[in-house]
């Protein structure tokens, strides 16, 4: 395909222009893609179950290879996308993931199926770091924030729509969740190839560290193999080996990121206490999440009767509650400081957790669902914002980019091996997703689980969270305001954009001169 792309003007594109919209839908949709097919496909797990014969360990990874692939590959895409071109990198991601989402739609096993949707973690990989950062790159300074929060706004919009639609899709067939991809993935492409402009840094380290991503690849891969089989009837040494190789990888991991002259983590990050209390709280908040996401709309439809569109909608207040108040939460955060809101929307969230206990058979929606959904979101939305503008706050304005990418993966590890973990906690396995008393029981114990997970969270931000965001309202190419980085994403906390070299200012007052990242 031939490109037609304007060239970016000096100055940077401008909201409203022709072209500013269009990069808009190009990487609104490019993100939506990702984030809506991991929430669509929790609803068709009981049908994928059901139509190819899978046990709970089948669904269980049909979640989490996914997850696995992007969680250790999302640091490396922001690198290739700075380094190759951040356009060519977000679109062989989107083709990527639609040549995967084929697979996914014809996968005949569940074997298949799995290997596909890791394939499908790769490409998200690769397009996720991308969305945002080529708006940061494309706009300019002035109307950065504004083109960010359009992201932001039109991305929530997308995740309150997705659940209708994908419940609607898997009442048809679980295959159309996947197949529906490919359509949105040609308009993106096309999009793309003619309206947004190629963008590098030329900054960007001119190595990458490979032997970092195999290692976290295969340590987080191991330990997640290895949890899951331990749920399985008479776990052999073989599953041990494998969690004593993953654990041996990771070690292994932070040795090479000290030493390592482009690492995926510089170590330096986390001389700050308030940058590694907030990834602390990150992994206890976002190993619940991804849990309830996977298990609660398996209850609905298990042992409350509730169709998979009915089920796919009852997390939707935490969706509209988060899109509507989650930018104001941003601003108080920047008023108060952002531990109060870090501590209390855990627990707000544990206490929605408790409140799913009632989530039984006939449970009715006004009555059981929705209250412990609206708390549940509530919560999230007290959270999120303030935990993403702490992490990106106690990191030096030049390591703004890979900070919160680490947080984004941290957030997606936990909830990767949460969903590992728990249910074998649980003791859910087997077929039980497809009995009713089985499944309700350790759905019960579960959500008992995620709770202390939270409640542990709030107990970690009250002690560790200490210092108030320094944050300043910005001028031209200025960092963004906290607002600006609510999103609706709980999968992971938002990607900050990568900002071409020397397009803002280092709080440390000289050109992108460096501060101490040691907490005073």
């Amino acid at each position: 395909m031939t490109s037609r792309v304007r060239p970016t003007p000096a100055e940077g594109l401008r909201m409203g222009t022709p072209q500013g919209r269009w990069v808009l839908l190009t990487t609104v949709l490019g993100s939506s893609l990702a984030l809506l097919d991991s929430t669509v496909v929790n609803v068709a797990l009981e049908r994928i179950g059901a139509d190819l014969g899978a046990g709970f360990t089948g669904l269980q990874w049909t979640v989490n290879a996914y997850t696995l692939t992007l969680a250790s590959l999302i640091l490396l895409g922001g690198s290739l996308s700075d380094r190759f071109g951040r356009r060519r990198v977000f679109v062989v991601g989107v083709v990527w993931f639609a040549a995967a989402s084929l697979l996914c739609g014809l996968a005949p096993d569940t074997g298949t199926l799995v290997v596909a949707r890791a394939l499908q973690g790769v490409g998200g990989a690769l397009l996720t770091p991308g969305s945002l950062a080529i708006i940061s790159a494309s706009f300019a300074g002035e109307d950065r924030a504004a083109a960010v929060g359009a992201w932001s706004g039109l991305g929530g919009v997308a995740g309150a729509v997705g659940p209708f639609v994908g419940g609607w899709l898997v009442e048809w067939s679980w295959r159309a969740v996947f197949l529906v991809n490919l359509p949105v993935a040609a308009v993106i492409v096309v999009v793309a190839a003619r309206h947004v402009p190629e963008t590098r840094d030329p900054a960007a380290a001119p190595g990458l560290d490979w032997t970092g991503t195999v290692l976290v690849v295969v340590g987080l891969g191991g330990l997640t193999y290895a949890l899951t089989a331990a749920g399985g009837p008479a776990p052999g040494p073989a599953v041990w080996a494998w969690g004593v190789a993953a654990v041996v990888a990771l070690a292994a991991f932070v040795a090479v990121q000290r030493r390592s002259r482009h690492p995926l983590v510089p170590p330096v990050l986390f001389r700050s206490v308030q940058f590694t209390s907030a990834n602390v709280v990150t992994l206890l908040v976002y190993a619940p999440l991804g849990v309830v996401f996977v298990l609660l709309v398996l209850q609905l439809q298990v042992v409350s009767g509730y169709s998979p569109l009915l089920a796919g909608t009852a997390l939707l207040p935490v969706t509209v509650l988060m899109l509507l108040f989650s930018s104001r939460v941003g601003a108080l955060a920047q008023r108060i400081g952002p531990r109060p809101l870090m501590t209390s929307g855990p627990l707000l969230s544990a206490a929605g957790l408790l409140l799913m206990l009632r989530i039984g058979e006939d449970a009715s929606y006004p009555l059981d669902v929705l209250p412990a959904t609206v708390a549940f979101g509530a919560g999230l939305t007290l959270l999120v914002a303030p935990l993403t503008a702490t992490v990106l706050d106690s990191a030096d304005d030049r390591y703004a980019g890979v900070a919160s990418g680490v947080n984004n993966a941290v957030a997606r590890a936990a909830s990767l091996l949460a969903v590992a973990v728990v249910p074998v906690v649980a003791g859910i396995g087997g077929d039980d997703y497809t009995d009713p008393a089985a499944f309700g029981s350790g759905f019960r114990t579960a959500v008992l689980v995620c709770a202390a997970l939270l409640v542990a969270g709030a107990l970690v931000a009250l002690a560790g969270i200490r210092r108030p965001l320094r944050t300043a309202e910005p001028g031209p190419g200025g960092r963004l305001p906290v607002e600006e980085y609510a999103h609706c994403n709980v999968e992971g906390p938002q990607l900050h954009p990568r900002e071409p070299v020397g397009s803002r200012p280092a709080r440390g007052g000289g050109p992108r001169g460096p501060e101490p990242l040691e907490d005073q």
